[in-house]
């Protein structure tokens, strides 16, 4: 068997230690899924696609600040990690704030940051919604109607959400194929919950209000 050096450091399993401490004790969201598992297949994702060092890293890390403590979380990233995976964590967090501002309010930015973002923060939020969409998809196919419980959004606000989402990373000319990945995963989303064939909120309150 060939070998050939790796991209991968010993800083990298010191963000798997950190990112599992700050998150020990969570579960994802009507389960009984340790947290830690769905950033570890965010970078698994990146590495995948061909993401840097300090983007697997900061895929390991992108949920800390707004799940784990604000920016006292982001000030040791910064000094654990250096400035580049601090800035990639930042720019994959919609807010530093608690109580979290309203759903819509936290999305609208979120998209409208994703049409500016470094590439960096891209592949890292590109990577964070194909796996959320896939755990969704899994979990929709378990209880059907009721996971929308455990969410804030409705399924035509979610759809929406996810189709701005990946607009945004088309508009801002980024063409990986990372991006095609996610926009398969909506399609296969809308088709499972029913929201085939365009029915996805594009007229919905938020379109309006925007």
């Amino acid at each position: 068997m060939y070998k050939i050096r790796s991209m991968i450091s010993n800083r990298f399993a010191q963000a798997v230690e950190f990112a599992t401490k700050l998150h020990d004790g969570q579960v994802r969201k009507g389960t009984s899924i340790p947290y830690i598992s769905h950033p570890i297949a965010v970078a698994s994702l990146v590495m995948e696609h061909g993401g840097t060092e300090d983007e697997a890293i900061a895929a390991l890390l992108h949920d800390v600040v707004e799940d784990c403590g604000g920016q006292p979380v982001l000030n040791e990233v910064r000094k654990l990690f250096g400035d580049n995976v601090a800035t990639i964590v930042d720019g994959c967090t919609e807010t530093h704030i608690r109580p979290k501002p309203p759903w819509i309010e936290r999305k609208k930015k979120y998209i409208s940051h994703m049409k500016t973002a470094s590439p960096s923060v891209r592949l890292v939020a590109c990577a964070d919604k194909i796996h959320n969409i896939r755990s969704l998809i899994a979990d929709y196919r378990q209880v059907g109607e009721s996971v929308w419980e455990r969410f804030r959004a409705n399924k035509k606000e979610t759809v929406w959400f996810y189709n701005e989402v990946l607009q945004s990373l088309k508009d801002s000319g980024e063409n990986r194929p990372i991006i095609l990945d996610l926009e398969k995963e909506i399609e296969v989303l809308s088709l499972t919950i029913g929201l085939a064939n365009g029915e996805n909120d594009k007229a919905s309150k938020y379109e309006e209000e925007t």
